[in-house]
């Protein structure tokens, strides 16, 4: 059996049911999927899509920082977005966060998300 260490802080929205933040295993880290939720406030953050991805890269920031490691060493990302017509303001976002070597990516159009939110990103990293 691997070793697995649950991630966990206070710079991200908590968990809102029976997820962690991030698990650490194996050299990698798998982050749960960020809503743009103020973590200060447990509310979605004003605005449309452009600013509600600002918000969740922020929260995946917070959650690679606790688990040690950074965007550098994100391999892999899934975007989920409540419609694709917003892609672009997304994409725009995104790509100023990965301007080299960016990771492998999914992208999809969802029914629904967390508090009707606009976008939710999910990552795997590598640990340093």
């Amino acid at each position: 059996m691997s070793n697995r260490t649950v991630v966990h802080t206070d710079a991200a929205p908590k968990a809102i049911g029976p997820y962690s933040q991030a698990i650490k295993a194996n050299g990698f880290v798998f982050l749960a999927g960020q809503t743009p939720t103020d973590p200060a406030t447990g509310d979605l953050v004003p605005g449309g899509v452009t600013e509600q991805a600002q918000q969740v890269m922020k929260n995946l920031i917070a959650v690679l920082e606790a688990a040690g490691t950074d965007l550098k060493h994100v391999v892999r990302t899934g975007v989920f977005l409540k419609n694709m017509n917003d892609f672009a303001a997304m994409n725009a976002v995104y790509g100023s966060y990965f301007t080299e070597n960016p990771p492998a990516r999914s992208t999809v159009e969802v029914a629904r998300l967390p508090k009707d939110c606009l976008v939710e990103i999910e990552m795997t990293a590598l640990l340093p």
